[in-house]
């Protein structure tokens, strides 16, 4: 019953975040760097509030998560894309990144691992971002709530401290936890020193404006994190194996293959294009009662794309795999 507002979320509940940065990828965070909030989505539109007056331009992987645009919407912000190319595996394309810049350019969203295909930012693709944000003067967004969940079982590097350009990192316990329902999330600052404190300062005037962070859920955050530690070994076996299960009905076959995935919870399917991906999506959901996501929902370029998701219960996804791979053919 105890009301104590703070703007950047209670300091216990910033401490377990700290810790648990400590404990997943060796990483010492201050909590004075974070600011909780309800959801990564808060999150975004913190930052889109914090770099953009109306009409500004935030560059965005493509393809990438939908719902970039909604935010952006309700923002004011106007989102232009930079590809996200497959090749033997995914990778920016610098050079369309470097062209996509305007005079309104702000930041630079990166997804890592990137959603629905899976690919993590490489070193050499972090270095190359950073100084461009750096020489443009431009703020770097990373969306971070898959990093745990790397199919080889490797830790990754987090952008949580990056050092050479003003960085805001985000995630939560949706992810983390696979608990999207307790509503608790972060935006860790990261940069120079000087750019850090006037961003958090500015941060935490829009984080008081709403103190949206309910007490329960701050206090139960060291609690919420530990979590991981038990749902996070069965999510990666389950990934695992339907992955496995995938590529085994898909040995022989001609016409589907999946793309390279590194991490994360989707896999991508490429299925030959003599209809849209959204018919065909259709077509499955009422001739095979199997859903899956058409590729433009993720801004794919071109058709011929499905997303499945790994995470469904193993003897289901294997019962999906067939049917879909019967309608297809």
């Amino acid at each position: 019953m105890h009301y104590d507002p703070q703007p950047r979320g209670l300091l216990a509940a910033r401490q377990a975040v700290c810790r648990y940065y400590r404990e997943s990828h060796e990483v010492d965070l201050d909590p004075e760097r974070l600011i909780l909030t309800t959801s990564t989505s808060e999150g975004y539109s913190y930052v889109f509030r914090l770099l953009c007056n109306p009409g500004d331009e935030i560059l965005v992987p493509k393809p990438s998560y939908p719902l970039f645009e909604f935010l952006a919407d309700l923002a004011d912000v106007k989102l232009v894309p930079y590809p996200v190319l497959y090749d033997n595996g995914w990778q920016i394309d610098l050079d369309s990144l470097c062209k996509a810049a305007t005079v309104g350019s702000r930041a630079v969203i990166l997804v890592h691992p990137n959603n629905p295909t899976g690919s993590y930012v490489s070193a050499a693709e972090a270095a190359a971002v950073d100084a461009f944000c750096r020489d443009r003067g431009l703020a770097l967004i990373v969306d971070e709530v898959f990093l745990d969940y790397p199919h080889d079982g490797a830790p990754l590097r987090s952008f949580v401290t990056n050092a050479d350009a003003l960085t805001f990192t985000l995630s939560g316990v949706s992810k983390i936890s696979a608990l999207p329902q307790m509503k608790l999330a972060w935006v860790a600052a990261s940069g120079p020193e000087e750019m850090v404190a006037e961003a958090g300062a500015r941060l935490e005037i829009i984080a008081d404006t709403f103190l949206s962070m309910n007490a329960p859920v701050q206090l139960a955050a060291r609690l919420l994190l530990d979590q991981r530690k038990k749902i996070q070994p069965i999510l990666l076996d389950r990934l695992r194996v339907n992955l496995a299960e995938l590529d085994r009905h898909l040995a022989g076959h001609l016409s589907c293959a999946r793309l390279m995935v590194e991490g994360g919870w989707y896999v991508v399917l490429r299925v030959p294009a003599i209809e849209t991906d959204e018919g065909l999506a259709i077509r499955l959901l009422r001739k095979a009662s199997v859903s899956v996501h058409p590729g433009h929902f993720y801004d794919f370029p071109n058709e011929g794309h499905l997303v499945l998701s790994l995470i469904t219960e193993p003897s289901v996804f294997r019962e999906g795999v067939v049917r879909l791979l019967q309608a297809v053919e």
